[in-house]
């Protein structure tokens, strides 16, 4: 399916002859365009959906003529060199081959008044405004259509489409993954080495949060149910992955910095065993090394 954005390349193909909808045809009514409008929303619309109002410009039907094209009292008639078929056949030996009527242009019919407010299209440019239902758990790329919502068609045809497409921009807070949510919150190195719990800020309410005794660095740790909504799965949400980094304090004072000094003299490997894996390591390396 080709699409029209409708800010870039609308009004100049339109009058210029137009890109022609699904369907089109030689003669008779003709289709109008499909339009794409590219919305960005939120991660909190995408939590809760939304009724978003855009206004739009389109090809409306001529308020004149009422989409005929011909002007006040008169009307369309069937085009005497093709008797309204659009196409005219000519015979040569055994093949028949058929072209598009020059004098209507394939449609069929021919419009000798034409009406003066829309040159005879049958329909001119506009705006209207629209409400888009953004249902909750949309993806960048979620695809939304509003069913005759696009360019009026010519002669009476039907109106093409318009297509939603929706694009989710960046969180300062929070990463997708799909319908699971990631963030990054530090805890305090007491918090770490000691646990407990905190409160974590989610888009669906707050979370409770339970860092066990001992946590590293890049320990990630999940609430169930805190993400986002699935699309097609009403009801049922992600988790928000919370990964935790351990903040290491700075400009100290002394008496901080003293109690720092005499937890270092009383700790033992025990209490490190990362760290004391890793000498363990260096030293086998040297001994390899050295011999």
């Amino acid at each position: 399916m080709v699409f029209v954005d409708i800010f870039e390349e609308f009004f100049g193909d339109i009058f210029g002859g137009g890109r022609g909808g699904r369907g089109e045809r030689a003669g008779g009514p003709q289709r109008g365009e499909d339009f794409r409008y590219d919305m960005s929303i939120s991660l909190e619309t995408v939590m809760n959906g939304s009724e978003e109002k855009i206004r739009i410009p389109t090809m409306v039907e001529c308020d004149t003529c009422h989409g005929s094209g011909a002007k006040a009292g008169s009307g369309p008639e069937t085009c005497p060199t093709c008797q309204g078929m659009g196409q005219v056949r000519t015979q040569q030996g055994f093949f028949s081959i058929a072209r598009t009527c020059a004098a209507c242009g394939g449609r069929g019919k021919i419009i000798r008044n034409p009406c003066p407010s829309c040159r005879g299209q049958g329909r001119k440019r506009g705006e209207k405004t629209l409400t888009v239902k953004i249902p909750p758990g949309v993806d960048t790329g979620t695809r939304i259509r509003l069913s005759g919502e696009g360019g009026a068609g010519l002669a009476n045809g039907p109106a093409g489409d318009l297509y939603i497409m929706i694009d989710v921009a960046r969180h300062p807070m929070f990463e997708r993954y799909g319908a699971d949510l990631l963030c990054q919150v530090p805890i305090t190195f007491t918090q770490a080495a000691l646990g407990g719990k905190m409160e974590i800020p989610s888009l669906n309410g707050k979370g409770r949060l339970s860092i066990p005794a001992g946590t590293q660095t890049g320990t990630r740790l999940a609430l169930r149910g805190k993400g986002l909504p699935h699309l097609n799965r009403p009801g049922v949400f992600g988790d928000l992955v919370v990964e935790v980094r351990v903040e290491t304090p700075v400009k100290l004072n002394k008496r901080q910095r003293e109690l720092f000094e005499e937890l270092a003299s009383c700790c033992d490997d025990d209490s490190h065993p990362e760290s004391k894996s890793f000498l363990d390591k260096v030293k086998d390396f040297l001994d390899k090394v050295a011999s």
